[in-house]
């Protein structure tokens, strides 16, 4: 019988995953001898040197950035020079792949452990049983995602399932909020967008306040809203199968100073640094010019922010989210698994060297990142008005700044077969994976 959850679940991968580890651990042991600690040395130090290296290219210019350009470049080089010359690099690479076996393996077990692979209420937003849509009003920009709206035939094949189509394609800027609510007045039963998640979270904002069921269009650049609905990216006309056999999602919105969001707001650094007018036309040059100053705290606003009963003390970046993110990747960003826990995420990074720097690959064990939840969330500064980065848009808000969750605000219709959302995955721990291997055994 399978292993759906409880204590025996995913005894086997964690039994395999521990095998793995303890064959990667062994392998430069048996084959290099004492050479081992050397080739540990070599690894550390390089891995070391080479995050110290980005650290500084960050926060420095001029010559000591071009000197740890080289130093992020030679670093490694070096690295694999030594294992080379001694013979080992087989060893090392075979040891790197049983790791990622084991790894993998314990993924599988603690997932299985959780019951977080099995199918179920609890494992995914629930569906709620569509009305009959009568008379559907799209808005459509030809120019998101690089001419989606076009290359798909997304008006053509809305107005083929009855849908009335607002093409925001003359020179002149649209309120689409403005004409969402007046196509609801002249008898629309449901609205919705085909563009990016900044116009989502407006039109979005009309349907919830009007009780409307919203259909979200994925034709933006990133669609980060659409991904965690569980969406077709790839292919956003599959969103139009929500007209003809849809079931409803009923998730949360946010608001930020009266704005709404459907993904996140950003405060600190990176919403500075798309603040510059020369960010448009070079995001990378920008970015390394306006990051120095940002990050070791000469420019920039001093932020504080209350989040329920937490408090940010001067984070450098501040990311407040519709639902919280996962945990199980690069510094605790990702998906969200859900978007109706009536909870909104709040990450905080405060980094003041190259070892904390280092020490977000640790992802939410990391001392330079802060993670907690909230109903709502507080932004102060030293400062009367801050840059805001608001689902990709750049404001300037005055302070202080309140983001607040809307707890099932939103009827979101999607098709009934879409690829759904991918399940969080468990941060390895290794001593449950010990108690699940012992507890499993015969």
């Amino acid at each position: 019988m399978a292993e759906h959850g409880g204590p025996r679940a995913g005894a086997w991968p964690a039994r395999a995953s521990l095998a793995g580890a303890a064959a990667a651990v062994l392998l430069p042991v048996v084959v290099a001898g004492p050479r081992t600690f050397g080739l540990l040395l070599v690894g550390l130090v390089g891995m070391g040197a080479t995050i110290a290296a980005v650290w500084w290219i960050l926060t420095r210019r001029g010559v000591l950035r071009a000197l740890s350009m080289a130093l992020a470049l030679a670093a490694p080089v070096w690295v694999v020079v030594a294992y080379t010359r001694a013979h080992l690099a087989w060893v090392v690479a075979a040891s790197g792949a049983l790791w990622l076996l084991a790894a993998g393996a314990g993924r599988t077990a603690l997932t299985r452990h959780s019951g977080a692979a099995a199918p179920g209420p609890a494992a995914a937003m629930a569906e709620r049983p569509a009305a009959e849509v009568r008379h559907p009003y799209l808005i459509m920009n030809p120019r998101s995602g690089g001419g989606k709206v076009e290359r798909f035939a997304l008006r053509e094949k809305a107005e083929a399932l009855g849908a009335d189509v607002l093409l925001l394609d003359g020179p002149q800027e649209t309120d689409v909020a403005e004409a969402a609510r007046k196509a609801a007045a002249q008898g629309a039963d449901l609205l919705g967008v085909a563009g990016g998640d900044g116009t989502q979270a407006l039109v979005a904002d009309v349907a919830a306040s009007l009780g409307l069921p919203f259909l979200v269009i994925p034709a933006g650049t990133r669609n980060h809203f659409a991904l965690d609905l569980g969406l077709d990216r790839d292919d956003p006309a599959t969103a139009l199968d929500a007209l003809r056999d849809g079931v409803e999602l009923h998730v949360d919105l946010g608001r930020a100073a009266g704005r709404p969001f459907v993904n996140n707001v950003s405060f600190g650094a990176y919403a500075a640094v798309v603040q510059s007018p020369a960010y448009r036309d070079g995001k990378t040059r920008t970015t390394l010019d306006l990051l120095p100053d940002l990050l070791t705290g000469h420019e920039g606003a001093a932020l504080t922010a209350r989040a329920g009963a937490h408090t940010f003390t001067a984070p450098q970046a501040l990311l407040v989210s519709n639902n919280p993110y996962g945990t199980g990747d690069f510094a605790g960003l990702g998906r969200r698994a859900r978007l109706d826990s009536g909870e909104l995420g709040c990450v905080g990074v405060h980094i003041t060297g190259a070892a904390q720097a280092a020490g977000l690959l640790r992802g939410r064990r990391s001392t330079g990142t802060t993670r907690t939840t909230a109903t709502d969330v507080v932004v102060d500064a030293d400062q009367e008005w801050i840059p805001v980065g608001i689902d990709g848009e750049a404001l300037r808000l005055r302070v202080p700044v309140r983001c607040e969750i809307r707890p099932l605000a939103l009827r979101v219709l999607v098709p009934r077969h879409r690829p759904g959302v991918r399940r969080t995955r468990p941060p390895l721990d290794w001593r449950l994976l010990g108690r699940l291997a012992y507890r499993g055994a015969p």
